[in-house]
């Protein structure tokens, strides 16, 4: 496929970013690629880091750690809590907290710096620093030069303002405030795990002075916790003895109070502790309910044997009622008796001889007399138990009015009892309070002569032998990882900076164009291609131009070279996608100035003419003809004069003896502004296609294109471009963004290669797996570089 005649908009759209894909979310490969290339930044600085960790152990000096530990112990203070008014149990870690606050508090560091006199010992005030701290100290004393201020006190203001003598006496207290201050920051207390341990610990230059200020922080403190509980029992001693009279005078009165109360209100109590009104009430209670109870029963007799009265003298006698009520030898027994005998002798007497019978009629009237008389008894019965239920209903009344009477002088008495109650609770509470404070006041009392603490120190102050900073074990490896961690820093941004081409697939990847090979570094550094002209014959024949003269023949004193491979490679892209073509134009372009493209069109012209191809090398940069002043070339007339005058290329033209390839040199003539019409004019089309009857390849050295448009104006001529990139200095955006400007120019482009390559740094730019990777087992294929090098010196 022609890929030089391909339609622009079918042409396969660049790539959208220039970051890379972004598929994985962490690139593991490309991660420690960064790491390899990045191992002498980061080993530098790792030894920068230790360096810097040697010199501050050399610059610090050295502090020593005295430790005195402290046991709250609450076995010593048994005994004291088993007197004691208020026993404080240490069990929580809000009182072990405490108790280092107390350590660390103002009041003892001032104990401990007017028994030392700290403030009058210049090894506490004003000990050795490491070169450090005198930097940072020097640092400020320049700020404080630079903009002074008079010293100011928080409430005295200027002090420059003071008399002498007030002055000295601030100075003296300030320093004092000093040392206190300094002394507070300074001391450690912290506690062991979950004990009841505090380790209290100071770190001073000179040990000594490290273990006397441990020593007597311990003291202070031990001593501080004996005062403060003499103190405590002294003060609740004093508080309590002036209670104990208050609570006294009070339970006095509260007891005459309830006495005084009770009796006038009568409010006396029998044995068991019950009040008379209430016992009374009881009582009267008890006997309502019983004549309640025969009331009742009165009614009920009365009322039965009314209603058998009232239902008349026959009825009266057959009701059961009246034989179960009354006893058998009552008179109505008696007389029922009678009349059921005489009852039934009638019965006898009117069956045997009839009812008319005198005899029958004697019985019936004795037997009607009988029946009057029994309810002449009933009658009198009635009227007895109707006057046993109104005595029985009087009584109850009569009991009810009492137990009103009882009730209302018990609810009275009730009143006052819960006064009388309330007082005596008051009476007995301060009795309690009293007799309890009064224990108290004597358990203070005998406290106060056995002070007992409950801190003791398990293990004194000793001298330190050996410094405790700074380690220089600790030291060094902090060093060295923070130098590490500055090397990857700087190796990070070495890596952000990246921004060139140095592989293969970034060239694919960022700007979509075909990958042709690597051209390796060849003879020492190359001079710049923009250099002017030499035209003095000693310059010509130096050295520097022997070597540039044999830099544009590697591909054919060399052709076992990797440089050669590589331009082999960029002549079959050609051949296939110029394929059919009978004469190819090729184009040799670049982006910047200096990334070698005259060296490869020289050596690509070269390579082709030794393979025995017909081959024409044009120098197109008619600005800056690095082509003809590299290879040495002193010509009267050039392209230029070719393409003006119409002449064709055999009258400025010359032929290399060895290879036959043919060159159109450049000449410069002052400054000639109009080269790109140059290139583009009839003229110029007419010279090419003369030299197309006669050469089957066609290799022009073009301008770059950033700096002018030499390259886009001659384009239509071409074929197809070799854009040529150097490894490491083009920037990869610059790239692109020319590509995407010249839409026409890079879609004539059949590949690109990567000049000037480092070999030895090429594998840390690969992926694991590619091909830059084992460029070292390739070698054996390609020439020694020793050997172009000589080669290339020739």
């Amino acid at each position: 496929m022609n890929y030089a005649n391909f339609p622009l908009d079918k042409r396969m759209p660049l790539p959208s970013s220039d970051a890379g894909d972004g598929d994985d979310f962490i690139d593991i490969e490309r991660l420690l690629g960064m790491a390899a290339r990045q191992a002498k930044v980061v080993g530098v600085c790792a030894i920068i880091g230790l360096f810097l960790g040697m010199l501050y152990l050399q610059t610090t000096p050295p502090k020593f750690v005295s430790v005195s530990s402290v046991l709250i112990d609450e076995g010593l203070n048994k005994i004291v809590d088993d007197i004691s008014a208020a026993s404080t149990t240490m069990q929580t870690d809000s009182a072990i907290l405490s108790q280092i606050e107390i350590l660390t508090s103002t009041r003892l560091a001032a104990v401990v710096v007017d028994k030392l006199k700290l403030d009058q010992n210049d090894t506490f005030m004003n000990p050795p620093q490491s070169a450090l701290a005198q930097g940072v100290g020097f640092v400020r004393g320049l700020i404080q030069y630079v903009r002074p201020s008079s010293p100011v006190m928080p409430g005295v203001g200027d002090i420059s303002k003071l008399d002498p003598a007030a002055r000295a006496a601030l100075i003296a207290g300030s320093s004092r405030d000093y040392a206190i201050l300094k002394l507070q920051n300074e001391i450690r207390a912290d506690r062991v795990g979950r004990s009841y341990v505090i380790a209290l610990g100071y770190q001073a230059t000179d040990p000594a002075l490290a273990k006397a200020i441990t020593k007597a922080y311990a003291d202070a403190y031990l001593a501080d916790q004996l005062d403060a509980s003499f103190d405590a029992t002294e003060r609740a001693a004093v508080w309590l003895q002036g209670r104990l009279t208050e609570l006294r005078e009070s339970s006095q009165q509260a007891s005459l109070a309830v006495e005084k109360f009770r009796a006038e209100h009568g409010l006396s109590a029998n044995s068991d502790g019950q009040l008379m009104s209430d016992k009374q009430l009881a009582d009267l209670n008890a006997q309502l309910i019983v004549a309640q109870a025969d009331t009742a029963r009165a009614s009920a007799r009365y009322q039965q044997y009314k209603s058998i009265v009232d239902s008349g003298s026959d009825n009266a006698f057959k009701d059961a009622a009246i034989s179960s009520d009354q006893p058998s030898s009552s008179v109505i027994a008696a007389l029922k008796t009678r009349y059921l005998t005489v009852a039934k002798r009638q019965q006898d007497v009117e069956a045997n001889f009839g009812p008319q019978h005198p005899q029958a009629v004697a019985l019936a009237k004795e037997k009607a007399d009988i029946s009057t008389q029994i309810f002449g008894e009933l009658k009198q019965l009635t009227e007895s138990y109707r006057n046993e239920y109104e005595v029985a209903l009087a009584r109850e009344t009569a009991l009810r009015a009492n137990v009103a009477a009882a009730q209302g002088k018990s609810s009275i008495d009730n009143q006052s009892q819960v006064q009388l109650r309330d007082l005596d609770q008051k009476a007995t509470a301060l009795s309690t309070l009293y007799q309890t404070f009064l224990g108290r006041y004597e358990e203070a009392a005998q406290q106060q002569s056995f002070p007992v603490g409950k801190i003791r120190i398990i293990s004194d102050a000793s001298t330190p032998l050996a410094a405790s900073s700074p380690r220089t074990v600790i030291v060094l490896g902090l060093s060295l990882v923070l130098g590490v961690l500055m090397g990857a820093g700087f190796g990070g941004l070495n890596e952000f900076n990246e921004r060139f081409f140095r592989t293969g697939e970034e060239v694919r990847d960022r700007v979509g164009l075909k990958f042709l090979g690597y051209l390796p570094t060849i003879g020492s550094k190359p001079s710049k291609e923009d250099k002017p002209a030499e035209p003095d014959l000693k310059v010509a024949r130096s050295p520097a131009a022997i070597e540039r003269r044999a830099r544009m023949r590697v591909s054919v004193d060399a052709p076992a070279s990797m440089f050669s491979e590589t331009l082999r490679s960029a002549k079959i892209a050609f051949d296939v996608v110029m394929e059919g073509q009978g004469s190819r134009v090729i184009g040799v372009i670049s982006v910047l100035p200096g990334e070698g493209k005259s060296t490869v069109a020289a050596n690509l012209a070269g390579l082709l003419a030794a393979n025995g191809s017909r081959t024409l090398l044009i120098d197109g940069d008619l600005r800056n003809p690095g082509l003809s002043r590299s290879l040495g070339m002193e010509a009267e007339q050039g392209l230029m004069e070719a393409v003006v005058s119409g002449q064709t290329w055999q009258s400025v033209g010359k032929i290399d003896r060895q290879t036959k390839l043919a060159i159109i040199p450049a000449v410069l003539r002052g400054h000639f502004s109009h080269t790109s019409e140059l290139l583009s004019s009839a003229g110029m089309r007419r010279f090419i296609e003369n030299a197309k009857e006669t050469f089957e390849y066609i290799v022009v050295d073009l301008p770059p294109l950033g700096p002018v448009v030499d390259a886009k104006a001659f384009a239509p001529l071409v074929d197809g471009f070799v854009l040529v990139t150097e490894w490491g200095r083009t920037p990869r955006a610059m790239v692109r963004s020319m590509l995407e400007s010249e839409p026409y120019v890079a879609n004539k482009i059949v590949g690109a290669v990567l000049n000037k390559v480092d070999l030895k740094k090429l594998a840390k730019y690969g992926s694991f797996g590619a091909s830059e990777k084992f460029f070292d087992k390739y070698s054996s294929y390609y020439l020694d570089k020793s050997e172009v090098r000589s080669k290339a010196t020739v």
